[in-house]
């Protein structure tokens, strides 16, 4: 009886899935790889990219 069940890994990978899908579909349009939505599952970089991603100039800006 460990502390992680095959639940556990499944509600991990299906927060992990639910963080990166969109981010891969969003960076790209902000102008930045898509491959940094890799990193979003991690905490303290989710927040950091959440912010700079807010605030920065798009694309699509005048």
């Amino acid at each position: 009886m460990g502390a992680l069940t095959i639940y556990h890994g499944l509600l991990l990978l299906a927060y992990c899935v639910l963080m990166i899908v969109p981010f891969w579909r969003i960076f790209p349009r902000a102008g930045w790889p898509s491959a940094l939505s890799l990193l979003m599952p991690v905490a303290p970089i989710n927040f950091i990219l959440l912010w700079a991603l807010a605030f920065k100039r798009w694309p699509g800006d005048a």
